[in-house]
């Protein structure tokens, strides 16, 4: 699917929208985007600042679609895990930003030869207006390549 699609559909996808998410930038290859997330009164917790679960929903899928895109239809690639360390509490608008190397999918492609299981990690750190960290994810991906039959 061309990156402008999919990121209109995630941008209109309830809950991305519902919860004030929205991917302002997601590139043609697939391996850069940035993503936003507004504070609203329905993603606010109960001491007035980001809700804990608005600000993981905002990292969730990218690492995998970004990985998944690039490697394309003959490698596996799953969610396996992930960590949030909230660093300091978010208020106001946060962001996101996501970007993937060549070195870093070529180190995948030889590290999943002939059906290995790979576990790696990928980071994002998301940062307020003043570019302040608030939180740091750590998404462990599951990449394999798929058997021949």
């Amino acid at each position: 699917m061309p990156a402008q699609l999919l990121r209109f559909f995630m941008n209109i996808w309830p809950p991305f929208f519902g919860a004030g998410i929205k991917i302002l930038t997601l590139s043609k290859d697939y391996r850069y985007a940035m993503v936003r997330l507004r504070m609203g009164i329905f993603n606010r917790n109960i001491v007035g600042v980001h809700f804990g679960g608005s600000l993981f929903a905002m990292t969730d899928p990218f690492f995998m679609i970004m990985v998944q895109q690039n490697l394309g239809k003959e490698y596996v690639v799953w969610d396996r895990a992930a960590k949030i360390d909230f660093v300091k509490p978010g208020k106001g608008n946060v962001h996101a930003e996501f970007s993937m190397s060549e070195q870093q999918l070529e180190e995948l492609k030889s590290a999943a030869q002939h059906g290995a299981k790979v576990l790696r990690d990928f980071t994002v750190e998301v940062k307020d207006s003043s570019g302040e960290v608030v939180a740091i994810i750590i998404k462990t991906l599951y990449v394999r390549q798929k058997r021949k039959i």
